[in-house]
């Protein structure tokens, strides 16, 4: 029997409301944009760009509470407010009236961002990996599985920074809405039991510096409180 060479690690995993069991994390997905911005001027009848997404690793999800750290290499440290989608079913493409048997819960969730390094890569047409797959990147709530919850289609989406608002958007306003996402990255991959789609944040994504109180959250599913940390020492200091 072949063995491993070096030693195993733990499965990330994410709290289940009401109860002590946990739900393993397999891959997360997170998919562009997906609300109205108001600075894009749009219609609603206006045609919606092609569903973009990138991805986080696993360990990324961390519990959104407490003080999630400051990351390194950042001077431009954004929040962005997101619905949560955990899959609890394999499924290759599969057709937006089937997508709802695939989905184990639903949540609320942070895409953390370092903004200049998104920004950067924009500007060289590089990756966005180290703008968006960096550590405790993914602050996630505890999740309510559908056999309680049910599929909600409606409900505020929003996020407060030290008692002042700055995202407010509904559900019902995804441009992409939940079955269509699930159908079009199920068309690209194969979903599997485990992963976790955020998809998409509203308009008023902006900064947050060190001690600012961060809270969100979607209504009839979750909300959370937590504290940004202090800003890691310059390297080589």
């Amino acid at each position: 029997m072949s063995a491993l060479q070096i030693p195993s690690f733990a499965i990330p995993t994410l709290a289940i409301a009401g109860t002590s069991d946990r739900f393993p994390v397999r891959r997360v997905f997170c998919v562009g944009r997906n609300y109205p911005w108001q600075a894009q001027g749009a219609s609603s009848a206006s045609p919606r760009e092609p569903l973009t997404y990138f991805m986080k690793p696993a360990d990324a999800i961390v519990a959104a509470q407490g003080t999630i750290a400051y990351p390194p290499q950042t001077s431009d440290f954004c929040h962005e407010i997101e619905f949560v989608v955990a899959i609890g079913l394999d499924g290759a493409s599969i057709e937006p009236a089937a997508v709802l048997s695939h989905v184990w819960g639903y949540a609320v969730g942070l895409d953390l961002t370092r903004r200049d390094l998104q920004a950067q890569a924009k500007k060289g047409g590089q990756s966005w990996e180290a703008a968006k797959a960096f550590d405790a990147s993914a602050p996630c709530s505890a999740l309510l599985p559908v056999a309680t919850l049910g599929h909600p289609r409606a409900g505020a989406i929003w996020l407060s920074v030290n008692g002042v608002e700055r995202q407010r958007a509904a559900v019902a306003d995804l441009i992409w809405p939940v079955q269509d996402i699930i159908s079009a990255i199920s068309h690209s991959v194969v979903l599997k039991a485990g992963d976790l789609i955020f998809t998409g944040t509203p308009s008023g994504v902006a900064a947050l510096e060190p001690g600012d109180v961060v809270r969100g959250g979607v209504e009839g599913i979750a909300d959370f409180t937590l504290t940004i940390g202090s800003r890691p020492p310059p390297e080589g200091a």
